[in-house]
C-alpha cells in the first residue's frame, strides 16, 4: 500500500514543484534561487537536465517502468512536456526559447531513466 502511495505522490509532487518554477519564470519573478542558478556557468542547462531527469526517474517509477515501443513511458511523457514547455516560451515575453535547453532535457531524461529502483 505504501509503495502505491509513493508511486503517485512522488511524481505528482515533483511535477507541482517544476510547474511552480515554470510559473515563477514565466512571470519574470526571478527569486533568489533562479538568480543563483543563473549565476553558475551552465547552471540553466544543469538545472534543466537535473529537474527533467529527476521528473522522468520518478514518473518511470510511478508507472512501474512501463515501456511503449521500447521506450520508458515516463521518459516519453516528461520529454513531451519539456519540449512543449520550451516551445511555449516563444510566446512569453519574459522567456527565451533555447534548443540547448531541449538538449539538456533530453540528456537528463536519458541519464536518469537509466536509474531504476530495486
Amino acid at each position: 500500500m505504501k509503495s502505491n502511495i509513493l508511486k503517485i505522490t512522488l511524481p505528482l509532487s515533483f511535477f507541482i514543484f517544476i510547474s511552480s518554477i515554470i510559473f515563477v519564470a514565466d512571470n519574470a519573478n526571478y527569486n533568489f534561487a533562479l538568480r543563483w542558478v543563473g549565476a553558475i556557468p551552465y547552471g540553466d542547462k544543469i538545472g534543466h537536465a537535473t529537474l527533467y531527469g529527476v521528473m522522468a526517474m520518478l514518473l518511470n517509477y510511478g508507472l512501474s517502468y512501463r515501456k511503449v515501443k521500447g521506450l520508458q513511458l515516463g521518459a516519453v511523457l516528461v520529454l513531451t512536456f519539456a519540449i512543449i514547455e520550451e516551445f511555449s516560451q516563444i510566446y512569453i515575453p519574459s522567456r527565451t526559447f533555447d534548443l540547448y535547453d531541449i538538449l539538456a532535457d533530453i540528456v537528463g531524461v536519458i541519464l536518469f531513466s537509466l536509474l531504476k529502483a530495486s
